[in-house]
């Protein structure tokens, strides 16, 4: 077996793992989905199956990463009872990742469009509509759309070009550190603002008539997606990071650790965004242009909205890059698990022209492309379904299923390697609740999520 490259430390594990699993899903997405489907209500929800499903297959993904010492295209096939075909799933995972960074990279692109344009003085006296028509011209410029994605692919390979240690875990410890750094300063403003009691009341007190309005199972649905997605689990991004620790710690524990302080993210997210929109009569359900064409509206109508606006999307790149670096790394370990011959600046270079041809569709589909329509959305809102609605639970149930059954990795062996080192250890009862009740759970939800969706 080829030596495999380690962190530095367990703090950089968890803050890489974070890092990872931190990204557009808890200050992009995770503030919308959370003022369109009930607020508090919502949250609550969405924390449940954070605990019952997202920390148990994290642990069994990090698990499956320690003990195989490979990443998700070689990891079942090193676990694996001989004759089954459980590494199947390994195409599917990386077809996930290389999708994920489809359309990631254009959204992360976007990011730093706004904060140049912040920190130039573009949104200056604009009105709410012309904020809206700015967001348009951008997307609709394939020139800019597409420079702007290559910046976010080139910074990416870069990083991940300088190895695990020096380039993503160095530089995912500073942007970590700064986003929770900025993440308080924007949070502290927002609940400041005059007219934002409102919003805090919406965002921490349940109003459990908010999820029958929006359909229990479509709320269930989306809660259980966001939870996933904002986790990164099911198609190898934290099964990547299990592969260069130690055993010195055990899993359950670190899974804690990063469910935590990746929980906090996304609800500190919230409290910047819910409460400012409530002050300024905006609505925090608006959807994705929530970020690029209300929030805007909202920095102009604050005392120095420019500083405020610059340091918000600073903060928006910092966290979209953390996932960019993470999914980018896994991206580059599949690979080199592949052809271990090439090196990985060689490979980082591959990636760079590779991932960058295949983003443009993503960018195009706001313009040249527009006419597409994929399953009612354009291009990005499909890249987007296939990885945060389907391939993100069904892979989650497959790592479960691995794990807990005979003809699988197996429970004893999970055990062994989640148990091994000091810490929190896998409880043993909880073998029927994962082998039965989380695949059939998701299966039921994901079911009727999509009979809601198409049917509705």
């Amino acid at each position: 077996m080829q030596n495999r490259e380690t962190f530095g430390s367990r703090l950089g594990f968890i803050l890489i793992s974070a890092g990872c699993a931190i990204g557009l899903g808890n200050v992009w997405r995770f503030p919308y989905i959370t003022g369109k489907y009930g607020g508090a209500a919502f949250i609550l929800l969405y924390l449940a199956f954070l605990l019952l499903f997202g920390i148990p297959v994290m642990t069994m993904e990090f698990s499956v990463g320690r003990a195989s010492r490979r990443s998700i295209s070689r990891s079942f096939h090193e676990l694996e009872p001989k004759g089954t075909k459980w590494h199947w799933w390994s195409f599917f995972g990386i077809a996930g990742n290389i999708i994920l960074m489809m359309f990631y990279t254009t959204i992360a692109g976007w990011m730093f469009i706004y904060f140049y344009k912040y920190v130039a003085g573009s949104f200056s006296s604009m009105s709410a509509a012309e904020v809206g028509q700015a967001f348009e011209k951008m997307t609709g410029d394939p020139v800019v759309s597409t420079i702007a994605m290559g910046i976010a692919v080139v910074l990416g390979f870069a990083v991940c070009s300088l190895g695990v240690k020096e380039g993503v875990e160095a530089v995912n410890k500073k942007m970590m550190a700064l986003l929770i750094v900025l993440m308080a300063v924007l949070a502290i403003r927002s609940i400041t603002l005059d007219g934002a009691q409102a919003g805090l009341q919406y965002y921490l007190i349940p109003d459990f008539s908010k999820i029958t309005e929006n359909g229990v199972w479509n709320v269930m649905y989306q809660a259980m997606s966001q939870a996933f997605f904002t986790l990164s689990v099911g198609m190898g991004g934290m099964a990547i990071f299990g592969s260069y620790i130690g055993r010195e710690r055990s899993l359950l524990g670190e899974s804690i650790n990063v469910a935590a302080l990746d929980t906090f993210v996304a609800l500190c997210s919230g409290l910047i965004v819910i409460p400012a929109c409530f002050a300024f009569d905006v609505d925090p359900g608006s959807g994705p242009p929530l970020i690029f064409i209300t929030l805007p509206s909202v920095f102009e109508q604050m005392p120095g909205g420019r500083f405020w606006g610059a340091l918000f999307f600073l903060f928006m790149i910092f966290a979209a890059m953390s996932t960019v670096i993470g999914v980018m790394e896994n991206i580059i370990s599949c690979f080199t698990d592949l052809f271990p011959n090439l090196s990985r600046k060689k490979m980082c270079l591959i990636g760079t022209i590779g991932l960058f041809v295949l983003s443009l569709p993503a960018v195009l589909g706001f313009n040249l492309w527009s006419d597409v329509q994929l399953l009612g959305g354009n291009i990005l809102d499909f890249e987007d379904f296939l990885v945060s609605n389907n391939i993100l639970p069904i892979g989650s149930c497959i790592y479960v299923l691995f794990c807990c059954l005979k003809n699988g990795w197996g429970w004893k062996n999970f055990m062994a390697e989640a148990n091994s080192g000091k810490g929190r250890k896998f409880p043993n009862w909880a073998r029927g609740y994962c082998t039965v009740v989380v695949p059939i759970a998701i299966v039921v939800i994901l079911v009727m999520g999509y009979i809601t969706k198409f049917a509705g």
